[in-house]
C-alpha cells in the first residue's frame, strides 16, 4: 500500500494506492467513522465491470451498498443528472455522516462529488477513479462540478472527499486511447512544475502506456504528491499555486466545448493539445526556448497524444474558441488567466494575455496545413 496524505488547513485525508484495493474498499470506508447508509454512483459501463466486486466486499463485511447507476459520457455531467442523483440520496435517507462513493472516471466523480456537497449541505463522499485521468487528477483536491450550456465545470463547489482509494489493476479494462488521455495529466506535472519528473515520462511513458504495473503505481504515486502539495497550499484557488494545475486547460476546455463535449475529444486529449498550445504560445511570446517546446512536442508524439486541433476536427476562424474561452472560470475583471510557461517544469500564471493576440495566434495554428 503507498499512502498520499492530502493536508489541508482544517482536516486531512488519505489517498490510498494499491492492486486489488477496489475488493478490500468496504473495511476502508466502513472505517471512516459510523455510518447506516452506504450509496455508490456509477456509470452503466463502469458498473457492469467492477459494481460487482465492490458489492460482494461490502456483503462481506455485513454491509449493504446500494446502486445509482447513470449514462456514461460527458453528457452526463448537467443539471438533470445532478437533480436525479440528489433526490435518489435523498430517498434513501443519506445522512451527512454516511457515505457516498463515486466509482468511476472524472464525470462520476465531479457529479457525485457535487450532489454530496449540496445534499444537506455537505455529505462525505468517497472517491474510487477507475480512469488513470482520474486516478492521478480529477479524485484528487475537491474540485467538483457539472457542464453547463455556456462552458465546461461552469457549476460547481469546493466539497474535498474523506477518502481516495486508487486501485492501478482497474485500468486494466480501459482503451489504448483513454490511457493516453489520462497520461496527458500525468505529464502533466512535469511540464508545470517538476522537470525531472517530465524525465521519468519521457523515459517510462511507454511501460506506463502498455500496463507496467512499477511505472504505474509510480505515476499514480508522483501524480498525487504534487497536486496534494499544490492543493494543501492553495485549496480553492484564491492564489497563484493551484492555478498552475489548469495548465493546457483554458485551450482544452475550449476546444472541448467546441467538439461538444463529445468523443470527438475526451478531455485528456484536450489538455494534451492544450498544453502543447500553451508552450507554443509561450516560445511565439519569448518567454519558452524553442527546444523546450519541441521536446515537449517529440514526446507528446511518441506518446501518441495529439497536439493540433485538427485532432477533433476543429478548424478556423478562431473566434468560436474565444467565444468559449470568455466563459473560462478564471475570468476577473474581464480578463483571462493564461498558464503559460518559462520551459520545462517552469509554468506560471500570466494574467496579461490580450485574447486579441491569442485568437492571432490561433488563427494561425488552425490554418496549419
Amino acid at each position: 500500500m503507498t499512502t498520499v496524505t492530502v493536508e489541508l488547513a482544517a482536516r486531512r485525508y488519505p489517498i490510498e494506492i494499491a492492486a486489488g484495493l477496489l475488493g478490500r474498499a468496504a473495511a476502508a470506508v466502513a472505517a471512516l467513522g459510523p455510518q447506516t447508509r452506504f450509496a455508490v454512483v456509477t456509470d452503466a459501463t463502469v458498473a457492469a465491470l467492477y459494481l460487482d466486486t465492490l458489492t460482494a466486499g461490502f456483503a462481506h463485511a455485513g454491509l449493504s451498498l446500494v446502486p445509482i447507476i447513470l449514462p456514461p459520457g460527458e453528457a452526463t455531467k448537467n443539471w438533470a443528472t445532478l437533480e436525479a442523483v440528489t433526490e435518489r440520496l435523498l430517498d434513501l435517507g443519506v445522512e451527512r455522516g454516511d457515505a457516498v462513493i463515486a466509482l468511476g472516471g472524472g464525470v462520476i466523480g465531479d457529479l457525485t462529488g457535487f450532489a454530496c456537497a449540496i445534499l444537506r449541505r455537505g455529505c462525505r463522499f468517497v472517491q474510487i477513479p477507475t480512469t488513470l485521468l482520474a486516478q492521478v487528477d480529477s479524485s484528487v483536491g475537491g474540485k467538483t462540478a457539472i457542464n453547463a450550456a455556456a462552458g465546461k465545470n461552469l457549476v460547481g463547489a469546493f466539497h474535498q472527499p474523506a477518502l481516495v482509494l486508487i486501485d492501478p489493476d482497474l485500468l486494466d479494462t480501459l482503451s489504448q486511447r483513454e490511457v493516453r488521455a489520462g497520461y496527458a495529466e500525468v505529464v502533466k506535472y512535469g511540464l508545470l512544475g517538476d522537470a525531472a519528473f517530465f524525465d521519468w515520462c519521457e523515459r517510462h511513458a511507454a511501460a506506463l502506456l502498455t500496463g507496467d504495473a512499477e511505472a504505474r503505481v509510480h505515476a499514480i504515486a508522483a501524480s498525487c504528491r504534487a497536486k496534494a502539495a499544490i492543493v494543501a497550499a492553495d485549496e480553492r484557488e484564491t492564489g497563484n499555486a493551484r492555478a498552475l494545475l489548469n495548465l493546457g486547460h483554458t485551450f482544452g476546455h475550449a476546444l472541448e466545448a467546441e467538439a461538444g463535449f463529445s468523443d470527438r475529444l475526451l478531455h485528456g486529449e484536450g489538455v494534451a493539445i492544450g498544453m502543447a498550445l500553451a508552450f507554443r504560445f509561450s516560445t511565439e511570446a519569448g518567454l519558452c526556448p524553442p527546444a523546450d517546446t519541441a521536446r515537449m512536442l517529440a514526446h507528446f508524439a511518441a506518446a501518441g497524444l495529439p497536439t493540433h486541433p485538427r485532432f477533433a476536427g476543429i478548424t478556423g476562424p478562431a473566434a468560436p474558441l474565444i467565444q468559449h474561452m470568455r466563459q473560462d472560470k478564471k475570468m476577473a475583471g474581464g480578463t483571462l488567466a493564461f498558464i503559460l510557461t518559462r520551459g520545462i517544469g517552469a509554468a506560471f500564471v500570466a494574467r496579461d494575455v490580450a485574447l486579441a493576440d491569442v485568437e492571432a495566434f490561433l488563427d494561425r495554428v488552425l490554418a496549419e496545413a
